[in-house]
């Protein structure tokens, strides 16, 4: 069991210009299995307020807002806030087990089978091979900020050997599935992530249960809470347009925590609500 105790304040802020009017799908709400206890989602258009509509939820209790959206100056602002608390590890269940071993749009994991037994399958049990799998990414990729494409997937990262969060993360989801471990990407509020920014992990099921692991070390996994779960960030990108076109012009994006999470060791077994 993991504690992160204190209270958190997650806040986004997205501007945008929409060009030609139509649906959009918002994936900024921290997930239902969060646990806020409060919550607002604020959309100001070109002619004042617009009414938020309550979330579609998918699975892992990801929700999602579709707005349908005027043309002009818009701007969408979400805050919530949370108690930290014991956080016990979710059961990987039979569909959790099909879906995620399977490869992806970005974790082509059937195409890395090779190179994830030649690096990692001598190793015992599945936890010895997800840490030895976040040692290797973590040294072998670089944190460059806006050096990946959208487009590129694990093996475009392997061979770059640089990338930003969801890289890190695709990478290491590639490598689990690619040794039959079930794995899982996450987007997250992150308290403690310098630039502060929607962040991306990657959860692993170890013994049965899902575990947090971040490759690239940025912030504290304890702090951090769910907005997304899928199969890789085709599955929980914050904004995706329905028919609508859109500029997006400015995120801002704000996850803090008081008081300040415990110092946690890389070793440590993180489970996330």
């Amino acid at each position: 069991m993991t504690v992160a105790t204190g209270r958190s304040a997650l806040e986004a802020e997205l501007s945008l210009r929409v060009t030609k009017p139509g649906r959009l799908a918002l994936s900024v709400a921290a997930a239902e299995s969060a646990g806020v206890d409060t919550e607002r989602l604020e959309i100001e258009g070109p002619s004042g307020s617009i009414p938020a509509v309550p979330p579609a939820e998918l699975p892992h209790g990801t929700k999602i807002h579709v707005l349908d959206l005027p043309p002009g100056e818009v701007t969408i602002s979400y805050r919530a806030e949370r108690d930290g608390g014991p956080v016990e590890p979710i059961p990987l269940t039979e569909a959790d087990l099909i879906t995620y071993t399977r490869p992806s749009r970005y974790c082509p994991s059937d195409r890395m089978i090779g190179i994830a037994l030649a690096d990692f399958g001598r190793l015992p049990d599945p936890l010895s091979k997800v840490r030895a799998i976040v040692s290797y990414v973590a040294q072998r990729l670089v944190y460059v900020s806006g050096s990946s494409r959208p487009t590129d997937g694990a093996l475009d990262t392997l061979l770059a050997g640089e990338g930003v969060c969801r890289d890190f993360a695709h990478l290491c989801v590639t490598y689990c599935r690619g040794l039959d471990i079930p794995a899982r990407f996450v987007s997250v509020y992150a308290p403690g992530l310098s630039p502060m920014d929607f962040h991306a992990v990657f959860e692993a099921a170890i013994d049965g249960r899902w575990y947090m692991f971040d490759a690239s070390r940025l912030a504290p996994r304890s702090s951090m809470v769910r907005i997304a779960t899928g199969r890789d960030a085709a599955d929980t990108a914050f904004l995706s347009t329905l028919g609508s076109e859109i500029d997006l012009r400015t995120t801002r994006v704000n996850a803090t925590v008081v008081p300040a999470t415990r110092i946690e060791e890389i070793t440590d077994l993180v489970a996330l609500a």
